[in-house]
């Protein structure tokens, strides 16, 4: 039988942390190994105990989701996948969540399955980026402006193929949904995947997708 994925839950809500602790822990794949009240306390705990996700709040008292994740994902805890968890999905702070490191969100009135299935995917380093999600990303880059950061050269050391297959990555699609696009087999479209995270530095589809709009590669319509 496989290793669970070890998950721990941040939020102050206790009936929040409470009750996804009952909904993952009837999981035979999934084991809460902890919980904690904030960012501060989730940074200290996934130091502790080196969960696989983090369920992560946005707004907290103290040290709020965002901060502790860039904490997480960008220290020794690494490794660690964060799925951050938001109330509304025209939460504000959705897409300061993702720069920070975070792997996707997930609605707290999400259903068992949708949570379950949510941890799954994002323990084996896949990412939640719907097309729902991406327009989020579109909405937020909007609004807040011009790209972040001159990061056009990075994009220069892709091949062609890959820079088609980032552009698609940040329009949502899966790496099915790119194999039925460009004609290519869908291992063919995993490897140019991982080839594209590993010479751009990034963790995963989701950070990929915020690269190509900061970049300038991938535009909104009107901008």
């Amino acid at each position: 039988m496989s290793t669970p994925i070890k998950v721990m839950i941040a939020d102050d809500q206790m009936m929040v942390r409470q009750g996804f602790t009952v909904l993952l822990d009837a999981q035979p794949d999934i084991e809460v190994v902890g919980q904690a009240v904030d960012g501060a306390d989730a940074v200290a705990k996934v130091a502790e105990l080196a969960p696989d996700v983090v369920l992560m709040d946005i707004r907290m008292p103290g040290m709020g989701g965002i901060e502790a994740t860039s904490v997480i994902t960008r220290g020794a805890s690494a490794a660690v996948k964060v799925l951050v968890l938001t109330t509304f999905d025209l939460d504000e702070y959705v897409y300061e969540a993702l720069r920070a490191g975070a792997s996707g969100f997930l609605l707290k009135d999400a259903s068992a399955d949708q949570l379950a299935e949510a941890v799954r995917v994002v323990a084996a380093g896949e990412a939640l980026l719907s097309p729902n999600i991406t327009k989020r990303l579109i909405t937020e880059f909007s609004r807040l402006g011009a790209p972040r950061a001159p990061s056009r050269a990075r994009i220069d050391a892709l091949t062609e193929r890959e820079t088609e297959v980032l552009s698609l990555i940040a329009q949502g699609l899966s790496n099915a949904e790119i194999s039925e696009h460009l004609v290519l087999a869908e291992q063919t479209v995993k490897t140019h995947v991982s080839r594209i995270l590993v010479k751009l530095g990034l963790r995963d589809r989701t950070q990929a997708a915020v690269f190509a709009y900061e970049s300038g590669l991938i535009r909104p319509a009107g901008y």
